[in-house]
């Protein structure tokens, strides 16, 4: 997995073979990874990702969250950015620097601080920035991308750029930009004096406790919101609230979270989200599209 460059550095970060992914994913989910590495520093990072052979996987993992790693596990490597790689810095007066581990709840509580926004959308995310850029993840009417002004992405070398908004492509829970890149950070544009009080954050997280499962094993969101509709309406009328396959379950709180309640297994949440996909078709004609990314062997 490492070639010889990488045994002549000393890597100062935790690495690990044969890493149970259960314990790195909201899910609680997940076959183990062939190696799984929490870089020291920024700098631990480029030195293990230069020693990286070429035709190993990298997979990029932070909170876990929006993520289900299948029961047979991974191959390649799994870089945790969990509690590292989380630095927040305020640039001048209206932009701020947040790298790829910073959960992004803390991202909106910063922001509150200084009195910039509109971040308080970033409290409803349930991830880290670094998956928040990759997928243009949103809440409460807000989208990651809109703020974001550049980014630092890492390649298989080690060799750290800077790129542009313009280089990339974003739409709805999805972005596409140069391939082979991974993000390490990102620089947002906020506003001055906008609201984004800890007042607002409040009553946005008190809504999200009210409305979403909070606090039992779930990714968030299973599918994205097809135009003009909410996936969650369409899984209720289709009657898949409630609909259980092993320790999965679909919630009777928001239908369109899928909740390990009963030592679920990887495969019986692929297997219920197939399930709610192709009943929301037959019964409405609408092709839903998965927000969770599924990755990894079957067992």
């Amino acid at each position: 997995m490492m070639n010889a460059s990488a045994a002549s550095n000393e890597l100062r970060g935790e690495l690990r073979h044969d890493e149970p992914m259960a314990k790195h994913t909201s899910w609680r989910v997940g076959g183990p990874a062939a190696a799984w590495f929490r870089p020291a520093d920024l700098r631990d990072l480029q030195v293990f990702m230069a020693g990286l052979e070429a035709d190993v996987p990298v997979h990029w993992v932070g909170l876990g969250s929006n993520l289900l790693v299948r029961d047979g596990g991974l191959p390649g490597v799994v870089i945790s950015t969990h509690g590292i790689i989380d630095n927040i810095a305020r640039l001048g007066d209206n932009f701020v620097y947040a790298e790829a581990g910073v959960a992004c709840a803390k991202l909106a509580r910063r922001c509150s601080r200084w009195g910039l926004g509109p971040a308080d959308f970033f409290a409803g995310i349930p991830g880290t920035i670094g998956g928040a850029l990759a997928m243009n993840a949103g809440a409460f009417g807000g989208e990651t991308w809109e703020r974001v002004n550049a980014v630092d992405v890492i390649d298989r070398s080690g060799t750290i750029r800077r790129r542009h908004r313009s280089e990339y492509h974003v739409d709805y829970r999805s972005v596409t930009g140069p391939a082979g890149e991974w993000f390490i950070g990102a620089e947002f544009a906020f506003i001055q004096g906008a609201p984004a009080g800890r007042e607002a954050i409040r009553e946005l997280l008190a809504r999200r406790k009210a409305t979403q499962p909070i606090g039992v094993p779930s990714c968030g969101s299973v599918f994205r919101n097809p135009p003009g509709d909410h996936a969650a309406r369409l899984i209720e009328a289709a009657g898949l609230k409630g609909h259980r396959i092993g320790g999965a379950h679909v919630s009777e709180m928001h239908a369109n979270f899928i909740i390990n309640d009963s030592d679920a297994t990887a495969a019986d949440i692929e297997t219920l989200i197939a399930h709610v996909h192709d009943t929301v078709l037959a019964e409405s004609g609408i092709d839903m599209v998965a927000e969770v990314r599924v990755i990894g062997e079957p067992a």
